[in-house]
């Protein structure tokens, strides 16, 4: 008896599986470029499964036991997935939904930790212990020394305000030349205004402010001499 419901429970399980196996047929797989998807619920669900993938491959490379190459291959493949989560990120935004880059979590982008000056590869758990990646964490990038106010004004003299620029006898010369030019230029616009009628030519005698005076002084000689 008890070998029959066995004999059952092994053929159920292998009807099961070939119905997830054919089920699994026309489930749809998430695009290899994100900028194929012009859905904006797939761009946030192909997102999500990203996201999960990555925590997933977050969590077992914590295991330092899993050896050196097998680490390896989860950072590197937890990085390709991060990239493939700032696509999909960029295509949600293309095509109106949240800027995750700036409201979304930054949990799993904080896990890994970068070298110094090697800036979008991060290592994770257990790689951040690799041989030759604790040497590259160990070693502090030199700093340059900030130089100090007097410092920097100690190097500052006439020559930084442009006061001595005359001094070398090149700058004059040209300005002059530049100068006749402008002004000849300008001597020309107004010659062809003139003559075009643009503007009204100007009279050659200036007006005698003192003429209403003399015509009012010399009615004033007439009545006198009446």
């Amino acid at each position: 008896m008890a070998r029959n419901a066995e004999k059952a429970m092994t053929t159920l399980s292998r009807w099961r599986a070939a119905q997830l196996a054919e089920s699994q047929k026309f489930k749809p797989r998430r695009p290899y470029l994100a900028s194929n998807c012009r859905d904006l619920r797939r761009a946030e669900k192909w997102r999500m499964q990203v996201v999960r993938e990555i925590a997933k491959k977050v969590a077992q490379i914590q295991n330092a036991g899993l050896g050196e190459y097998k680490i390896r291959d989860l950072n590197d493949e937890i990085n390709k997935l991060l990239r493939e989560k700032g696509h999909w990120e960029t295509r949600i935004k293309e095509l109106g939904g949240p800027d995750y880059s700036k409201v979304g979590p930054k949990m799993l982008d904080h896990e890994g930790k970068e070298v110094p000056g090697n800036k979008g590869y991060k290592y994770f758990g257990a790689a951040k212990d690799l041989p030759g990646v604790r040497e590259l964490f160990e070693s502090e990038v030199p700093q340059v020394p900030r130089k100090t106010r007097a410092e920097i004004m100690k190097d500052i003299d006439a020559d930084y305000y442009g006061y001595r620029d005359d001094d070398d006898g090149i700058l004059i010369p040209l300005e002059t030349e530049v100068e006749k030019i402008a002004i000849g230029k300008k001597i020309e616009e107004y010659k062809l205004a003139k003559e075009s009628g643009e503007i009204e030519p100007e009279k050659d005698d200036e007006e005698n402010i003192y003429q209403v005076e003399r015509e009012i002084d010399s009615e004033n000689e007439g009545s006198s001499d009446e």
